[in-house]
């Protein structure tokens, strides 16, 4: 039954996205920005959107300084050895074999920078594999290849293929988000804490979302846990992919999500429960006038 319900629901996804036929609106969300994207022929960070992506690109840039001042210091000797120490300058070469200040310094200045990273280094790695209680728990499933998705408390979920070319516009993305965006995207709030429960159903997956600094593998017959909290004043688009070689179409499992207000998600979410669980929305309470 897995079988056949995954192959139904790829030739689903595969003529929704390069059929004519005019494309639902997913999640009625319009206008949000592209925050969280690659950029052609960039070599820095996309825009941190969350505490954790910024303690995370900040402990990057104190590793960069410390290994590019190692490797100044390496240069700087290895260049005054080779004009101090050459034939002509040296023609008598020294003949010890032993230093002992020399081998002490390079034994505890390595030791020293390594305390030094690790006492900044910890704490970043601790925030991020202590999770905290989640706002919103979703649990996210990698398949070959495409994701499946869960709103655990809500009772409902999706899942979210890759969008053809033909079919970018019809759901509101342009031809640059050609693979990256999805027919289903996960919407959550800013300003909340959301838990993601990933695994996989056949093989490795890794769900990644670069902007928000989180990662991590969905292996199968395991359950593991990311959390993030995008901050309040970055609602909009944010792009990921899956970073685990899973076979011959990994290229092509990209992630979206769309992180809106607070009362945007909780109409979103009245909408999908009614579109993905059939669970209608509750009518308004109507007041009767007493006379």
């Amino acid at each position: 039954m897995r079988i056949n319900s995954t192959i139904w629901r790829f030739s689903v996804a595969i003529f929704a996205a390069f059929s004519g036929l005019s494309a639902r609106a997913q999640d009625g969300i319009e206008g949000l920005e592209v925050i969280g994207a690659p950029v052609p022929g960039g070599t820095g960070f996309q825009p941190a959107a969350t505490e954790l992506a910024r303690d995370l690109f900040g402990l990057d840039w104190l590793i960069l300084i410390i290994i590019t001042g190692i490797v100044g210091l390496v240069l700087a000797l290895m260049g005054y050895i080779i004009v101090r120490y050459n034939r002509r300058a040296n023609a008598t070469p020294a003949s010890f074999t032993h230093n002992a200040p020399l081998e002490v310094t390079w034994t505890i200045g390595p030791i020293v920078i390594l305390v030094f990273i690790g006492a900044f280094s910890l704490p970043v790695l601790f925030k991020q594999q202590e999770i905290p209680e989640g706002d919103i728990t979703i649990k996210v499933t990698g398949y070959q290849w495409y994701w499946g998705y869960e709103y655990v408390d809500e009772g409902f979920g999706f899942d979210a293929f890759m969008l053809g070319r033909s079919a970018l516009e019809r759901y509101g993305y342009t031809q640059d988000e050609y693979l990256l965006a999805t027919d289903n995207a996960v919407v959550v709030p800013s300003g909340k804490t959301i838990v993601m429960q990933v695994t996989g159903a056949d093989v490795i997956h890794s769900w990644t979302i670069p902007a928000f600094g989180v990662k991590q593998d969905g292996v199968p017959g395991r359950l593991a846990e990311l959390w993030f909290n995008v901050d309040e004043g970055a609602e909009g688009i944010y792009f990921g992919q899956c970073s685990e070689l899973c076979g011959k179409d990994h290229a092509y499992m990209p992630i979206t999500v769309k992180v809106v207000t607070e009362p945007e998600y909780q109409a979103w979410l009245d909408r999908a429960k009614e579109e993905f669980a059939g669970i209608p929305s509750a009518p308004p309470t109507l007041t009767v006038a007493s006379n």
